[in-house]
């Protein structure tokens, strides 16, 4: 399900900060190929990231130590992205915990339901028929792809937010959460099976939910 959030390919950029030992432990990258964002100073989200979910709560529902936790910024198709990454002692057992918002400085800039509806109405019945087959040409801040790939619709999740998706693979997974006016994501890394990793998302999910603004 390639591109379903364009924006995120800031969990993948941000890791090329990170120290090499850091890298090895990141969790495994969903599935979703995400556009590269461009880091920038003047981004400054309402939400930072690391204050949502505490480095005791993420090792407790991870099992995990959590050594670290790092905060970055950036902006890409008008929308600001604050992500905390938190290192663990464990190989591979690191959580990415990312807040996705509406950028005020930039008029053209959807809001958060509106990238949200976006993103994941090829599942709603709201696609076209020649997008539901797998081609699909989009805008969003002036970039433009093209999605030739068939898509594999994501899990929808209960009891969390005003909705939510899990979208993974063999190598790992998401969740994406819509509540208020923010999207939070969660990825767990860890050997766990899919349906562990959904419920830890969802339980740290919970965690931020409680403390967004």
């Amino acid at each position: 399900m390639n591109r379903l959030l364009p924006l995120l390919l800031l969990f993948l950029s941000c890791g090329a900060c990170k120290k090499s030992s850091e890298t090895k432990s990141a969790p495994t990258s969903s599935p979703i190929e995400e556009r590269r964002i461009q880091q920038t100073y003047s981004a400054e989200p309402k939400i930072p990231a690391c204050t949502l979910i505490t480095t005791d709560e993420v090792g407790a529902i991870q099992g995990a130590t959590i050594t670290d936790a790092k905060n970055s910024a950036g902006v890409s198709g008008g929308m600001l992205m604050s992500r905390c990454y938190y290192s663990s002692k464990e190989p591979n057992m690191s959580v990415s915990l990312a807040v996705i918002e509406h950028n005020p400085q930039d008029a053209s800039a959807p809001d958060a339901k509106s990238y949200w509806a976006e993103s994941f109405r090829w599942f709603t019945g709201d696609a076209s028929d020649e997008e539901k087959s797998g081609e699909k040409k989009e805008k969003y801040g002036g970039a433009e792809w093209e999605e030739k790939e068939k898509r594999v619709p994501p899990k929808k999740v209960d009891g969390i937010g005003e909705e939510a998706y899990w979208s993974g693979n063999r190598f790992g997974g998401a969740l994406y959460v819509l509540a208020k006016d923010a999207i939070v994501r969660i990825s767990v890394g860890g050997p766990d099976n899919e349906q562990i990793k959904i419920d830890k998302s969802k339980a740290l999910a919970l965690k931020a939910l409680e403390r967004l603004p």
